[in-house]
This record gives structure tokens, sequence and C-alpha cells, in this order.
């Protein structure tokens, strides 16, 4: 179990940083540091993973919760600050130790939070490098990151949902480091 970080205080400071940058879009076209995204996809899947939070954390499954789930409206400001709420409420009153249902695996709410953490702190970059806004990540966020995504340092490419790594120096920053591990060049 790791106590080294509160997962929960994590995931609302990754949900608040990730509605900052949103409220600073200008141009919803703009192109993404994900290639196959532009801003408004990128945050479509942002919103549309914390739309299943509440529903995953409930007992559902794919099968069961997508009957559930609406599409997005064309204010994704507002829905974005609809979905995160739900989600955050949900985390805090996690077990952190109930089996959740994902895609591909079953995994305790605890490893749940840590992807879905990542999840929004990845892409929070890649919305800030698309509207050229500060691309710093607070400290915290990138170790509680680097835990989740360092131990899969083999396998994170051929999960076919990352680029290949960028090669950087063991010496760069860890926010480099862990940027250039999901495919990302913050150079």
């Amino acid at each position: 179990m790791d106590t080294e970080h509160d997962w929960t205080d994590l995931i609302r400071r990754a949900h608040d940083g990730f509605g900052d940058r949103l409220r600073a879009v200008t141009d919803w076209s703009a192109p993404t540091p994900d290639v196959e995204w532009d801003v408004r996809e990128l945050v479509a899947h942002v919103i549309e993973e914390q739309q299943w939070v509440p529903l995953l954390l409930a007992g559902h499954t794919a099968e069961t919760g997508q009957p559930l789930l609406r599409g997005l409206d064309d204010d994704l400001v507002a829905e974005w600050g609809r979905y995160s709420r739900e989600a955050l409420e949900a985390w805090r009153d996690a077990d952190p130790e109930r089996p959740v249902v994902l895609s591909t695996d079953r995994v305790p709410a605890r490893e749940y939070l840590r992807e879905q953490l990542s999840d929004v702190v990845i892409h929070g970059w890649d919305l800030s490098r698309a509207i050229g806004a500060d691309e710093r990540i607070d400290d915290d966020l990138v170790r509680a990151t680097w835990t989740v995504f360092e131990p899969q340092r083999d396998t994170l490419e051929a999960s076919g949902l990352f680029a290949s790594p960028v090669p950087v120096g063991e010496d760069a920053p860890l926010q480099v480091r862990l940027l250039a591990l999901t495919g990302r060049d913050a150079r």
C-alpha cells in the first residue's frame, strides 16, 4: 500500500489544474501533443473518463455502465465542471480496496485512482502545450505519476496508448523524464 501519497488530494489537485487550463482554451481545434486529437477531442476524452468514475466505483462494468452515459454537450467547460465534481465525490467516498472492473482488468479502486490521476496529469500537460499555457506540473503530481508509469516503462509503448519514449538523460528533471516516458518531448 502506498502511504507516500494522498491520492485523493492529488486527484483533486490534478482536476483543479486541468480545469484552470480548460478555462483558458480559445482555439478548440488546436493540435495537441497527442497527435490523434485536437483540443476538443483531448478534452472530451478526459471528461468521458470522468463520466465512468462514479459508475465503475459503484460496481458497474463497461456493459452495465454504457447505457447510463450521455453524450457531452458542446460546452466542455461546463461538462468538465459537472463530471469532475461527480468523479471527485466518488473518489472521496470510495473504498480503496473495492474491486473495480475495467475494460481489460479487475483492480482495487486505489489502482484505478492512480491510473486516472496519471491520465489527467499527462493530458493536462498536453492541454497546456496545445494552448501555449504554463507547462509546469506540480512536483507532487509529477512524483506520484512517475510511480505509476516508471514501473511500466517496458510495456507503455507496447500498450498502444503511448508513443515511443523520447530519449532524455537520467539527469533531466523528473517532469521531463516522465513526459519522455509517455512519448512527449517537453524540451
